[in-house]
Parts: C-alpha cells; structure tokens; sequence
C-alpha cells in the first residue's frame, strides 16, 4: 500500500511537471508586506480598479501602492467581499454581515445589516460566499442563506448543507447537498439537477462551458459537465491530480481555458478537455501552494488568496521567463531556433526543448528541457548555417544535426561565426575565438576545421563581414576597432587596420560593430558611427544619429526593419511601424528587463515577432512583442489619501470621491474641504492600478495656487507640503508608463482659512485700532504741537534774553578791553614816570656834586636852573590828583569808591591802593612814591590796620571786593 501511494505521488507529481515552458512574472506579497493576516478567503475589484481581499484581521485593500487594512467593529474573520455597482462593498464575517461605503471624508466606514435579519435567525456563523444579481444580494452560510433586497432580509433555510452560491449567466445558481443544483427567480428555488454525485460532492464552481453547457468544479471529485440539466463526468488525464489536491475555487480565464486554485498543488490552466496546460506551485515562484481563492482583474491578470499571503501573476503579460533547468537556474546566453528545436545555451551547456508546431506563441509550449551531451560547459553563442547549429563553446566548436554532437576543434574558445557570403549554403565561415580567427570551410554538408588565420591573437567576440570591400570589421571593448583584409586561402591576415580616436572614434573603449539596415555601424559612448571610405575616418551617422542617441552595448535588426537595442541594461525597441507625433518611429522600453540581460554578453534572438528571446542572468525571457502592444491599458491615476501632516486620526479624504450619497469619478464642488490655518501641512498619496506595470509608472504633480510647474517626473507615489498659504488650492497629480502614455489628471480642491490675526474680522479691528491710534496720533501731535509753539515762544523769548546778555556781554567784553587797553596804557605811563623819575633823580645826583650845598651860592647859575627844573619834575611827576582822576576813569571810580567807604584813607594810602590795583611790585611802589621799600611795607601794614584786614586775607582781593560791592 505505501508503495502504491508512493507511486501515485510520483506519478501525478512527473504528470504535474507537464507545463508551459514560459512563467509570467510573479509578484509575492506576504502578510508581513501587507500587515494583515494570514489567510485571504476571498477577493473583488472595483471600477477604479483596487482590489479587495476577504482577511483574517478584517477587510484589506490594495490600490498598487499602498495597502490599507478596515477591520469589523469586533474584529472578526472576513470570510467573503462582493462589490456592488453602486460601490458598496458587501462584506460577511463570523456572525456579522453588512458593507463598507466612504463617509463623507471619502473613509471606508462599516455599516452593519445585522438588526435588519430576522430576530430567529440574527445567529449564524461564517459568510462564505456573495453573489449580487439585479440589485440583489444573497450572503451564503452552510445552514441557510441570506437574501437581501430594498432594505429587508429574506431567509433561506437548508434541509442538509449549502455548499456553494454562485452567478452564472445571469442566474443564481446554489448546491443544497440534499437536493442537488438550485436556481432561485421571485424567490422561489428550482431544482436544476439531482444527480446523486451532488450529495457527496462539494460543488466550489459553476461556469461557462458552452452556449447550452456548464461546467461544474467540485473539491474532490473531480470535473462535471451540466448540461440540460443533466450531470456528467468530465474524465481528462489529469482528473487524479484534482482529486489528490482538491480544488478550492475556479474561474474562466479565456474562452478556451480555466483556472483552478487547490488546496496543495498551486493554480493549474486547465483546458476544456479538463487537460492542465500550465501550472503554478511554489517552485515558479508562489508563496505557499494552499490557495484559498483566485480572482481574474480588469487586465485579465490572477490574484491568488493563499493560506498565507498574496500572489499576482501577470497572466496576460507578454513578457515571461523560460528556465532550461529550473534547479540550478543557469545563466542563458544565446536561443536558436531549429527543426522545431528550440535549443537555449547556457552557462551549465546546451539545453533543447521540442517544440509544439501548433502553438504560434514558444512561451506556451509544454515540452520539458533536456540537456544535450558532450556540450556541457559554458555556452556563448548559436548560429544556424547550412542548416546546422553551430555552438560557440569555452571549449571549442560544437556541431548539432539531428540530435547528434560532434566537436570541429577544441582550441581556442569560441566567441562567434560570421560567414563571408550572404548566400546559402556558406562555403568559408570565420570564428572570432578567444586568441583570433578560425577558419572553417563547408564542403559535401559537412564543416571542416581549416586552422587558426595567422596575424593576429586578439580576443574578437565582435565580427561581421563587409562584402562590399570583402574585409571584416571586429571590435575589442577596450582596443578600438580592428579591419581585417584575408588572403583568398584564408590562412593569414594581408592587412590590419586598427582605428580610434585618431580616426574620428570618440574614445577607442567601449566601441561595438553591428549590421543596421544594410549598413556596418559602430555603437560608441557617443551615439552611433559609420566609416566613410573616401576620408578613412569615422563620423556619426546621418541617419542613426538623431534616432539613437544614446550609448549602446547591442543592437539587432529584426524582419521588419525594427532596431532592438540594449543601453545599460535597459531593453528597448525601434519600432519603425508604429509612428509618433512627429517622428517616423516609436521607441519601446521595456522598464521590467532592466537589469536583468546580461552585462557585456547581451543576446537578443528575434525568431519572429511573437518569439523573441533574450539572454538573462537566470534563463532566457521571451517577449510575444505584438501582445506587449496589445497590452498597453490606458493609465489611471488615483488620489488615494490627504491627510493633515504631524496628526493621528487626521484624514480628510480617503480616497473615494461622493456626489449625492454615490461614489463619483471626481471631487464634487460642495465636499471641498475648508481647513484652519493650523493645519496648512498637508500629505498627498496617490497610485495607479495598473498592477502589472507598477515599475514602469511614474507620476507628476502640481498645487495649484502654490507651484508654478508640473513636477518632474518620479516614481515616488507621495508628496508633502508644509505652510501653505491661505488661500483656495487645487491638486493635481497624473501618471505616465515607459511609452510615454499619460494618464487623465486627478484632482482634490481644498481652502486654507486664514490665521486668525488674517482674518476680516481681526483686519476690521486693526482698521478701528489704527484709526483710534492715528485720532490719538494727531491729538497728541496737537499738544506737542502748541506745548513747540510754547516751547518755541519761551525760547525765542531766551534766545532775546540771551542775545542781550551776550550783548552787554560783549560791551562789557568791550568795556574791559578798553579797561585792560587803557590800564596798559596807565601802566605804561606808570612806567614811563618810574623810569623818567629815576633818570631825574640820577641826574640829581650826579649833579649834586657839583654843585655843593655849603657853595651853592657861588655855585653857576645855569646848575641852580637845572636843579630848579629837576625838582620841579619831580613836584609834577608826584601830581596826584591828575594821576587820580585818569586812574578812577580807566577803573570805574574805583578810588572814589573806596574813599567813600573808608573815609580815613589819606592820599597816600589811595595812592597805594591804585598801585595794588595796578598790580604793581614793592620797588615799583617805592620808586613812584620815592619812599624805600621798607617804607612801602609800613605803608602796605598801616592800610590793612586802616581796612581792618587780617595778614590771612590777600589784600589785592580785598580791595577789588571791596571797590565792587554795593
């Protein structure tokens, strides 16, 4: 017994393996990605294109960018999500039932159904199916199932279990385990059929087969076929493999095939013979191989629930992967094509597919690889010539031909074959090895190795041959570009011609020779070269050069004259039959290969336009380039949350648009959001729901009202504005792909309130404020005004004061110059009479001598003249009543006054009280008063004795004091 299972288990697992050689691109999300729970029971997209999944932790969306998680007021299990055409989103949980709609901040709210069932029948458990059909809805339990229309429930009860609930061609379709296939009209059930297999089979989907016939999906016991209401097996080759694994859910993909989710096997594509033509497990990629749920989106692309995660699979991209060994994922390098041969060399060897002769597109090809013999080792070439695949080995050359291997030479490696005329079969072949040209010739169907050509031992993986000039032209990424001229035997090179910068190349690094269009080009750092043979130099080419600008590593011309190219491990197509504005080609990027070929061993084999293969780091990726085109859906761009930046709880819109209580396309005027100008940060996030083109989309923005500009273009999905302005706003956001489609603009209004100190009122109260300030102002302004003029007044007044008192100022100025004048003047004379009075009284004595006293009489009479004279000199030089008089004038009276108030002066003590005043010394004193100088002290006491002044008083003071005092 166990080895029979054993055997079984093998078996269906070898029957399993039978698949499409081509995987689409599979994009893993884990609950920890989304940060939800585990289980995904069920999943529904709306118009807008988000998607919906049924979680364990309550109802997950995802719009491409962002994921958000709306769990039920208890938090229980989401079980089942149907979206209804007005937008509500029907949900059903453990004991609770209702949908979710946006509020009028756009926010998903829920809103509970259950008050509306009837009370005995308010307990249930879990929801597991949805099915909305003309307005109605009916929610799925095992026990009863709930119908719900214009505001009411309506209660199904079953008499054993119902096992399934779902829409087909406009019908409710139910299985009740007792009764068989239900449809319901008017709410009332009829029987559809009673097959007795229906009572033990659990019935998981009913679909479209045919215009009379459906097809039914059970969980164990295989495939049915209802046909008037007549239940038949549908027996396929694979039927054990969907009794083993149980099928979970299913749906129609296309007119021709299904899709099966099981409970242990993955997603199998399911023909409608019931055969699997390609199937999904974990070793292409899914997360887990337990699949809860599949749903087929608006792109025609699966979404698989898985027991643990979410998987998206770009069903209906035309773009896939093809892994020749899918356990060590070899690197593959070249593809050729041959007698319905598909062969894939690698860097483990050469690996070959038999190919289905009926299938146009090779990715859905069912064959299995197998490796071919003798050639293992690293791959890195395939040419067909003469009908023969010749295999560019590390190791030499091989030769294939009807399954058989032969090896032409073993030394050196080979890079490349280039024949050296166009025309079939090729006599002479040229191998670029890795130590210079090989020659091998091609006589009777066989090639025969002829020797290495002398001349050269450079590493040539570049080379073509000119027929023109009947030379070949080979590139080295790091020399330049060689030209070589062979002999007619082919044994030796007569001339080489190596060019670079020197001959008009821009750099002799990185140059790489191809044939584009008839022409022999050279792909340089610079854009495009052609050789002009009249100059011997290179120059950019005139008609490649305003095309492809850029640098290339490899170009490759296909039948219908398109360039594909690859430029720093971008993959792109000229597409020269499909036109853009302005210009007689498109250029195709294909943004999802980036990185992805191989750095300097780029190959890109174009077998024809639904075939074409290029060389990866893991196997080769088959691009069907009319469905690619095929493919592009028209972009849209969601607005998808704007919330107050630096808050919790602060969304103001959700992302769902409402105009009259209806989710809308655009925001309605009446729900644009005024905002205080508190919260004037705001954060924008946005998306777009092309899900299979999520690395290719990126997006441009603008708040209008605040930018100038459209952004640049980004791939960030969020933008942050901080501090705007009071004002009205618009923002806009659009998004484009890798062909330069744009999407339609989104747009979100919004109002920021001014600051309270901006507002009307508060300008209002500033105006009152400032008038009541400049009324203030101007009073104020008048009481300084006339306390200036009185200042002013007062002013003038002492500057009249002033100016009278600087005038008698000044005359007394005046007046004590001439004073000071005339004293010097007195004093002056003062002098002049000390000095005549000493020259008289030195004549006097001189002349006393002579004349004797005791003789005087005898003496002559002219001496008793002169001393007559002399004595009368001195009797007028002592006149002091005239020396008085001018002295009282030049001082002010000064000893008239000072004889009023000291009556007891005599003349001689004025005299020496006009002499004080003069300032006059002792001897001068003595001299003008002909005294000694001890006499003009006596005198000096005598007076102080007079005046009453102590020997402590200065006597000059005293005297000027007393002269000026009342």
């Amino acid at each position: 017994m166990k080895h029979l299972t054993l055997f079984l288990f093998i078996f269906s697992i070898s029957t399993i393996t039978e698949a499409q050689i081509g995987l689409p691109q599979i994009n893993n999300y884990s609950s920890s990605f989304y940060k939800a729970g585990t289980q995904n029971w069920k999943i529904d997209q709306d118009r807008n294109g988000i998607m919906y999944f049924a979680n364990n932790e309550g109802l997950l969306s995802y719009d491409g960018r962002y994921w958000k998680l709306y769990p039920l007021p208890h938090r229980t299990i989401v079980r089942s999500v149907k979206i209804h055409p007005d937008g509500k989103i029907y949900v059903g949980g453990q004991d609770e039932i209702g949908y979710f709609f946006p509020n009028e901040h756009g926010v998903l709210k829920f809103h509970s159904l259950r008050e509306l069932i009837p009370m005995a029948d308010k307990q249930f458990a879990d929801i597991w199916n949805i099915e909305i059909i003309n307005q109605e809805v009916y929610f799925r339990t095992r026990p009863k199932i709930f119908h719900f229309k214009d505001g009411a429930f309506r209660v199904y009860k079953a008499e054993g279990a119902f096992e399934f609930i779902g829409k087909v061609k406009d019908q409710v379709l139910a299985h009740e385990n007792t009764k068989g296939i239900l449809s319901v009209k008017n709410g009332v059930w009829k029987n559809v059929c009673e097959h007795p297999d229906l009572k033990s089979a659990v019935v998981t989907a009913i679909l479209p087969y045919q215009k009379d016939t459906l097809l039914v999906t059970t969980l164990k016991n295989g495939l049915y076929l209802l046909h008037q209401n007549q239940l038949s097996k549908l027996a396929s080759k694979d039927d054990a493999i969907f009794y083993k694994h149980r099928i979970n859910c299913a749906l129609e993909v296309n007119k021709d095939w299904y899709a099966f989710s099981t409970a242990s096997a993955g997603c199998f594509i399911v023909d409608k013979k019931g055969n699997i033509v390609q199937r999904f497990t974990v070793s292409e990629g899914l997360q887990r191989n337990n699949i809860r749920s599949i749903f087929k989106d608006k792109s025609q692309n699966l979404w698989l629930g898985l027991d643990d995660g979410i998987d998206f699979l770009t069903f209906n991209t035309a773009i896939k992967y093809i892994y020749p060994d899918p356990l060590k994922q070899t690197t593959g390098y070249a593809t050729r094509i041959l007698d319905h041969q598909l062969y894939v060399g690698t860097s483990n060897g050469l690996y070959v597919s038999p190919l289905n002769p009926n299938v146009k597109d090779i990715s859905y090809n069912s064959n299995k690889f197998s490796i071919i013999p003798k050639v293992q080792g690293q791959v890195w070439n395939l040419n067909v010539l003469n009908n023969q695949l010749l295999v560019a080995h590390e190791e030499g050359t091989f030769l294939v031909k009807n399954n058989s291997v032969s090896q032409l030479y073993n030394a050196p490696g080979t890079w490349i074959f280039e024949p050296t005329s166009p025309y079939y079969p090729a006599k002479e072949i040229i191998a670029g090895t890795f130590n210079g040209l090989q020659h091998i010739a091609y006589d009777q169907g066989k090639f025969i190795n002829k020797g290495t050509i002398k001349g050269i031992d450079e590493s040539l993986r570049f080379l073509l041959y000119d027929n023109s000039s009947n030379t070949f032209w080979a590139s080295h990424p790091y020399r330049g570009i060689y030209r070589f001229k062979l002999s007619d035997d082919k044994t030796s090179i007569l001339k080489t011609w190596i060019y670079g910068a020197k001959d008009g190349l821009p750099s002799p690094l990185h140059n790489y020779v191809a044939r584009i269009k008839n022409r022999i080009v050279v792909a340089t750092l610079q854009g495009i070269y052609e050789f002009d043979e009249a100059r011997q130099k290179f120059s950019p080419s005139k008609f490649f050069s305003p095309i492809l600008k850029k640098t290339f590593q490899y170009l490759n011309e296909d039948q219908d004259g398109n360039i594909w190219f690859v430029s720093y491990k971008n993959v792109g197509v000229i597409d020269f039959q499909r036109k853009e504005k302005g210009k007689n080609y498109t250029i195709v990027y294909f943004p999802g290969l980036t990185s992805k070929v191989l750095a300097g061993f780029e190959n890109i084999y174009i077998h024809n336009k639904e075939n074409i293969f290029i060389g990866s780091n893991t196997g080769v990726i088959h691009i069907n380039y009319p469905k690619y085109l095929a493919n592009i859906r028209p972009l849209n761009v969601l607005l998808t949350q704007v919330k107050i930046s630096g808050k919790t709880d602060s969304t103001i819109f959700g992302g769902y648009f409402l105009n009259q209580d209806k989710i809308a396309q655009k925001q309605d005027k009446k729900q644009k959001p005024v905002l205080a100008y508190k919260d004037n940060s705001l954060h924008f996030e946005y998306s777009s729901t092309l899900y299979e083109q999520q690395q290719n989309i990126e997006y441009s923005y603008q708040l209008k009202g605040f930018d100038k500009e459209w952004s640049a273009w980004s791939s960030k999905s969020e933008k942050d504005y901080t501090n705007i302005p009071h004002g009205n706003y618009t923002f806009k956001v659009k998004a484009r792909n890798n062909l330069g489609n744009e999407s339609p603009v989104s747009t979100f209004s919004f109002t920021v309130e001014p600051a309270w100190y901006q507002s009307n009122l508060f300008y209002f109260i500033c105006f009152l404020l400032l008038a009541v300030a400049i009324y203030l102002l101007i009073q104020r302004q008048k009481k300084i005004h006339l306390k200036e003029q009185e200042y002013l007044k007062k002013t003038h007044q002492l500057e009249i004061e002033h100016n009278e008192k600087e005038i008698v100022k000044l005359q007394n100025e005046k007046l004590e110059a001439d004073v000071n004048f005339k004293n010097k003047e007195l004093a002056t004379a003062t002098m002049h009479l000390v000095q005549r009075g000493k020259l008289l009284t030195k004549i006097k004595e001189e002349l006393l001598p002579i004349v004797k006293v005791e003789d005087a009489e005898n003496a002559p009479e002219e001496f008793k003249r002169i001393l007559s004279l002399l004595n009368e000199a001195e009797r007028n030089d002592s006149d002091w009543e005239q020396f008085a008089i001018h002295f009282d004038h030049v001082h002010s009276n000064f000893l008239t006054k000072l004889k009023e108030k000291f009556p007891a002066l005599s003349p001689n003590d004025l005299k020496l009280c006009a002499y004080l005043k003069m300032n006059l010394s002792s001897k001068e004193m003595a001299q003008l008063m002909s005294i000694t100088i001890r006499a003009v002290e006596v005198s000096r006491y005598r007076l102080r004795k007079k005046l009453n002044v102590s020997s402590d008083t200065n006597l000059f003071d005293y005297l000027m004091e007393a002269a000026h005092s009342e």
